[in-house]
C-alpha cells in the first residue's frame, strides 16, 4: 500500500536533443483522452493506496505543455496531498496558468531552467530563454507559491567552470526555495550523443570538479546538501516548512509508489511494473476498462535491500542498517571509515551509516564498495 503518487504527463511541444524520457510530440489532440485514461488507470489500481496521499508528482514530458482545461480537471479529480508538485518549462507558465496551479492544489513547481546562458540552452535544445526562467519565477510568486525549485545541468558542451558559476549566480539571484543540479547524462541513442558524444567524453574528467563546485557554492550559500543532486534552503521550523522535495524522499527511502500513465513505473508491496510507452495502445485498453500493456517484476528481498542501500546512501541522514547487514559488506565499511569516506554511528541495536562529505563526492562508486 503506498502514500505516493506518480503521474506522467508525456506532451511536449518538441523533444530535446539530448531526452530519453517518454516522450510525443504533435498530439495535442489526444490530451483530454490521455487524461480520462489517467483517471481510468487510477480507478484501477486505487486499491494499493492507504488513505490520504501524502505526495503527488506531475512529471513529463511538460505537464504544463497539457491542455490547461485538462491539466486542471485532472489535479482536481486527483484530490490533493500535502505535497503537490508539477514540473513546467519556463515558456509555458503565463499569470494565468499559475493561478489555476495555485488554485487547483499545486504547492510545489519545479522548473526546467537547465542553464542560463543562451549559447547553452541552444546547445541543449531548450526553447526557453533565461528571460523566460525569470518571468516564471515572478509568475509563480505572484500567484503566492512558496516553494519554486530550479533545474540545473551541468556538463554541457562547451560549458567553462566560469559559466557553471553565471548560471549558480543566476538561479541564486531568483531566491529558489529548491536546486536540483544533474550532470547532463546523454545516453546511447540520442541524437545528442551522436552530435556531441566526443566532447563528452573529453570532458568527463572535468566533470567531479564541476560536481564539487556546485555542492560547495551552494552549501556556502546556507542551503542544505540533502541529496547527491539535490538542494534546498532551510525552512522555519516552528512553521514546519521543510523545502525538500518529499515525493522524491519516497523513492530514495525505497517506499512504495502508484506511477500512472505511459512508461510510469510503480513499486508497490514487491511487485515493480512498467507501463508499455506506446500512448494509443494505453489509451485504447483503458477506454476498454482493461489494464495497460505493462511488464511486471516481483523484487525478492534482496534486491530491495540491495535498494534500501544503494538509495538510502544518497541521503544526508544516516542510513538505519536494521535488516541490511546481509547485502552489506563489513569489511568494506571498516575500510571506507578508515579512508573517511564513510562513518557508523549508534549502538548495536540502532546501528547506522552515512557517508562523510568526500565519500558523497565519490557516491556511487562508495556505495558499490560497500555491496556485498
Amino acid at each position: 500500500m503506498t502514500k505516493h503518487l506518480y503521474v506522467h504527463l508525456p506532451f511536449c511541444a518538441h523533444r530535446c536533443g539530448y531526452c530519453d524520457f517518454v516522450t510525443v510530440t504533435g498530439h495535442e489532440a489526444q490530451h483530454a483522452a490521455y487524461v480520462d485514461a489517467l483517471l481510468a488507470e487510477l480507478e484501477l489500481e486505487g486499491h494499493v493506496v492507504a488513505g490520504e496521499l501524502e505526495t503527488i508528482f506531475l512529471g513529463g514530458g511538460t505537464p504544463t505543455f497539457t491542455d490547461s482545461d485538462e491539466l486542471e480537471r485532472l489535479l482536481r479529480a486527483l484530490g490533493g496531498a500535502p505535497e503537490v508538485t508539477v514540473e513546467a518549462n519556463p515558456e509555458t507558465v503565463t499569470a494565468e496558468l499559475a493561478r489555476m496551479l495555485r488554485s487547483a492544489g499545486v504547492t510545489r513547481v519545479s522548473l526546467g531552467a537547465q542553464s542560463f546562458d543562451p549559447e547553452l540552452l541552444r546547445v541543449l535544445e531548450r526553447r526557453a530563454g533565461p528571460d523566460d526562467v525569470r518571468r516564471a519565477v515572478y509568475a509563480l510568486r505572484d500567484a503566492s507559491f512558496d516553494n519554486i525549485s530550479l533545474d540545473l545541468i551541468y556538463g554541457i558542451p562547451g560549458q567553462s567552470a566560469a559559466a557553471l558559476d553565471r548560471d549558480l549566480d543566476a538561479a541564486l539571484a531568483l531566491e529558489p526555495d529548491h536546486l536540483s543540479c544533474y550532470e547532463l547524462e546523454a545516453k546511447p541513442g540520442t541524437r545528442f550523443t551522436h552530435t556531441f558524444g566526443d566532447e563528452l567524453r573529453r570532458q568527463a574528467d572535468a566533470m567531479e570538479g564541476y560536481f564539487e563546485r556546485v555542492v560547495t557554492r551552494l552549501t556556502a550559500e546556507g542551503f542544505r546538501w540533502y541529496e547527491t543532486a539535490n538542494f534546498c534552503r532551510p525552512g522555519a521550523p516552528q512553521a514546519g516548512a521543510d523545502f525538500r522535495s518529499h515525493h522524491n524522499l519516497a523513492y530514495w527511502l525505497a517506499r512504495d509508489y502508484l506511477g500512472l500513465g505511459i512508461g510510469a513505473v510503480s513499486t508497490v508491496g514487491g511487485n515493480r511494473w512498467r507501463n508499455a510507452p506506446r500512448l494509443s495502445r494505453y489509451v485504447t485498453a483503458l477506454r476498454d476498462g482493461k489494464r495497460p500493456p505493462r511488464e511486471v517484476e516481483r523484487l525478492d528481498l534482496e534486491t530491495r535491500r540491495r535498494e534500501r542501500l544503494m538509495l538510502g546512501l544518497r541521503l544526508d541522514e544516516p542510513l538505519p542498517l536494521a535488516g541490511l547487514e546481509e547485502v552489506l559488506d563489513a569489511e568494506a565499511v571498516g575500510r571506507l571509515e578508515s579512508a573517511r569516506l564513510a562513518v557508523r554511528s549508534g549502538s548495536n541495536g540502532a546501528r547506522a551509516l552515512a557517508l562523510t562529505r568526500r565519500g558523497r563526492f565519490l557516491g556511487d562508486g562508495v556505495t558499490a564498495a560497500l555491496l556485498a
